[in-house]
């Protein structure tokens, strides 16, 4: 999988720069990345990870 790749669905999840925990834990699962690369991805983006129910990002 290519980091575009990760950016593009990040992207799509997001709504006006931002994505919640849970959209971002779909991503991540979707895919077969860790949490961490998907929370990676967010920041590069300046996308803002809301409602974060766990930590992990």
């Amino acid at each position: 999988m290519k980091g575009s790749d990760l950016e593009k669905e990040v992207k799509k999840k997001a709504v006006r720069g931002k994505i919640s925990c849970s959209n971002a834990r779909m991503v991540a699962e979707s895919l077969g990345v860790s949490y961490k690369t998907v929370g990676k991805a967010a920041d590069r983006l300046n996308i803002k990870i809301i409602t974060c129910q766990l930590g992990c990002f």
